[in-house]
């Protein structure tokens, strides 16, 4: 299989499990490959859970995909990928050593056993059902976010009878004021 077809196969992983949008990019898919070991003529059902910190993701993804990302882009990759990894319950940080630091060097993450277990049904008849489960079982982040971020809306009716939420975000507060004639 080549490596541009399991990147796409990890993406579909990826979308599936419930990722924002955020998400849905090819960094994001070498670190679920990067996670679950899984080199371009690996078998899903092979699907290994190694320890792997930031930058042997990067270095992993650099050797068996040829994507060749600069050193200085290891925060994004923290940050926008194995962060909500993490809250997505997909990742684990630091399972070797749950008390480690947060900014140690040593830092870790694996795959969880439930995303493992998921990871290794991809292409067969029990991966949709399989999915199904995770999902009802573990809410997705998208989901969780969109949630979150209706809950902190606030509703205001305007004087000519019209309903408005604001967010408490200043850009959109700032923005949606002016409907209000209140200005900043």
């Amino acid at each position: 299989m080549s490596a541009k077809k399991k990147l796409e196969e990890a993406l579909i992983i990826v979308k599936a499990l419930g990722m924002p949008r955020a998400q849905h990019n090819e960094r994001s898919a070498l670190c679920l490959l990067a996670l679950c070991d899984m080199t371009p003529e690996k078998k899903w059902s092979k699907a290994e859970a190694p320890y792997m910190g930031i930058t042997p993701i990067m270095d992993w993804a650099r050797e068996h995909y040829g994507t060749n990302y600069a050193p200085n882009t290891r925060e994004t990759f923290r940050r926008q990928s194995m962060h909500q990894f993490v809250a997505a319950g997909i990742a684990l940080y630091n399972p070797d050593e749950p008390t480690r630091a947060v900014n140690s060097p040593k830092a870790v993450y694996q795959i969880s056993p439930e995303v493992l277990a998921l990871t290794r049904l991809y292409g067969t008849k029990g991966w949709k059902a399989a999915l199904d489960s995770f999902l009802i079982q573990q809410e997705s982040l998208a989901k969780r976010y969109a949630r979150e971020r209706e809950m902190v809306k606030v509703p205001v009716s305007l004087p000519e009878g019209k309903q408005i939420e604001l967010s408490p975000d200043r850009k959109s507060t700032r923005l949606n004021s002016s409907h209000l004639g209140i200005s900043y």
